[in-house]
């Protein structure tokens, strides 16, 4: 498996499929690399390229179903029209529960937020999202905030790409209390 950046740094997952948002995934993906962290695309096969809402290709770095857990400090979960489809992945899924159960960082972006819906890691969770999905937020038992950044522990969550400088420093923090 290939990471891009810091050998040293916390190491970030982040799921990349067809129809991501692009700011949302190169925007923090970026900052991270950046900030010196190892960060690890991952999509349904490693070493394909996926293309953005807005037609920017991603390369994964690794598949899906190769990648554990264990070997990271934090999950991101882009939006765009991919969260839909991912959500529908039991590995993604099991791995965003185990991050979520692990109390590792678990942040996700405008319509990211539907994977820790569909992982049941929501519930009595401070969250925002994409004014498309409150309600599904709200029904999977979220208590809704509409802010750019709402920091719950060790979940992030923010609305739209204008949110991201505020998102990225939210997952910021909760990767420095770890």
């Amino acid at each position: 498996m290939t990471t891009s950046s810091s050998p040293s740094g916390p190491r970030i997952l982040i799921f990349v499929g067809d129809d991501y948002e692009d700011l949302e995934l190169w925007y923090p993906k970026l900052r991270l690399i950046e900030a010196g962290c190892r960060v690890t695309v991952a999509g349904a096969n490693a070493k394909a390229v996926y293309q953005g809402k807005n037609g920017y290709p991603c390369l994964s770095d690794a598949a899906i179903e190769e990648v554990k857990s264990t070997d990271f400090h934090g999950l991101i979960c882009a939006g765009g029209w991919m969260p839909d489809k991912l959500r529908r992945d039991a590995t993604v899924l099991k791995l965003t529960r185990e991050f979520a159960e692990a109390g590792k960082l678990v942040a996700a972006i405008c319509h990211g937020g539907w994977i820790p819906i569909s992982a049941n890691v929501y519930r009595g969770v401070r969250v925002t999202g994409s004014p498309g999905i409150k309600d599904d937020l709200i029904n999977a038992g979220c208590l809704f905030e509409d802010a750019p950044v709402v920091v719950d522990r060790h979940f992030v969550s923010s609305r739209k790409p204008d949110d991201l400088p505020a998102f990225c420093q939210g997952i910021l923090q909760v990767l420095s209390r770890s």
